[in-house]
C-alpha cells in the first residue's frame, strides 16, 4: 500500500510518498506554492492508496491542499494528537491541543529509539517558523514542552522594536558587532531553552538525546551538547508510523 504523508507547517508543506520498502519520493514547497503541486510535483506520481497528514497552518491551507488531491479523487486523513499511540503517552492537559507536528515528531523519535539497545529519555526539537522543544522520558511519556520564536521571528522582533534594523551577521560565541550579536543571540537563546529542557529531564544518567528537525536544524544543532541527531522530515516519519499503526 502506498501512503502519501503530508506535513503542513506555517511556512511550507513537506510531503513524502512511501510504500512497503520505504520512501519512494519526497519534496517540499512554500505554502504560497501549494497550488502548483498537482501539476508539478505530483503530476507523474502514482495514485496513493491513502493520504495522511498533519496541519498546523490553518483552514485555508487545508482547503488548498485538498484541492490538489482532487485529481486522485481522495481526501486526506488529518491526524490530531491523542492520549496514547505507538508507545507514546500524551500528558498535555488537553491531548488534542498538542500540535499534530509535535505529536508526530515524538512518535518518530520513539520509533528511532526503539532501534537502539535501550530507550533513553529524549528531547525533540522542531526548528521551524516557531521552535518547539518537547521532553519524553525513557518510558515514552511526553512530559511537556516549550514553544518559542524561531530565529527569523526573533530577528524580525528586534528590527520592529529597536534601532537594530541591520541584516543579521554570523554566529560567534563572543560576537563583536551588532549584526553578529543579533544572530548569535537568537541561536544562543534557542540552544539555552533546549539545554535547560534536557537538564530538567535528566535523572542522573547520561544527558538525554536530542533530535533536531526543521529548516533551522543545521544552524542550531552544532551548538548543542552531544548526543544530538539531526533528522530530515521527522514529522513525516511520525505521520507514516501513525498511518501504518491504524
Amino acid at each position: 500500500m502506498t501512503i502519501l504523508a503530508l506535513d503542513c507547517g506555517y511556512s511550507r508543506l513537506a510531503w513524502g510518498l512511501a510504500d512497503a520498502r520505504g520512501w519512494v519520493a519526497q519534496g517540499a514547497v512554500a505554502n504560497q506554492e501549494i497550488g502548483t503541486l498537482a501539476l508539478r510535483d505530483w503530476q507523474n506520481m502514482p495514485r496513493p492508496a491513502r493520504v495522511v497528514g498533519v496541519n498546523v497552518a490553518g483552514e485555508a491551507t487545508r482547503v488548498r491542499v485538498e484541492a490538489q488531491l482532487t485529481r486522485w479523487r481522495t481526501m486526506p486523513q488529518w491526524l490530531i494528537a491523542t492520549e496514547e499511540a505507538c508507545g507514546v503517552r500524551n500528558r498535555y492537559a488537553l491531548p488534542s491541543q498538542l500540535g499534530g507536528d509535535r505529536w508526530a515528531s515524538l512518535i518518530a523519535a520513539r520509533q528511532r529509539l526503539a532501534q537502539e539497545l535501550f530507550q533513553p529519555a529524549c528531547v525533540v526539537v522542531n526548528a521551524r517558523t516557531a521552535i518547539t522543544v518537547d521532553a519524553m522520558d525513557a518510558g515514552g511519556e511526553f512530559r511537556g514542552g516549550a514553544i518559542l520564536p524561531g530565529v527569523n521571528l526573533m530577528l524580525q522582533a528586534l528590527a520592529a522594536n529597536t534601532a537594530l534594523k541591520i541584516p543579521p551577521g554570523r554566529y560567534y560565541d563572543f560576537p563583536l558587532s551588532n549584526a553578529d550579536a543579533m544572530l548569535s543571540g537568537a541561536i544562543q537563546a534557542i540552544c539555552g531553552a533546549i539545554e535547560q529542557m534536557r537538564l530538567r529531564l535528566d535523572i542522573g544518567a547520561a544527558l538525554p538525546k536530542c533530535f533536531v528537525a526543521g529548516g533551522a536544524a543545521p544552524d542550531i544543532a552544532p551548538h548543542l551538547t552531544d548526543p544530538v541527531e539531526v533528522v530530515d522530515n521527522l514529522v513525516l516519519e511520525g505521520v507514516l508510523t501513525l498511518a501504518t499503526e491504524q
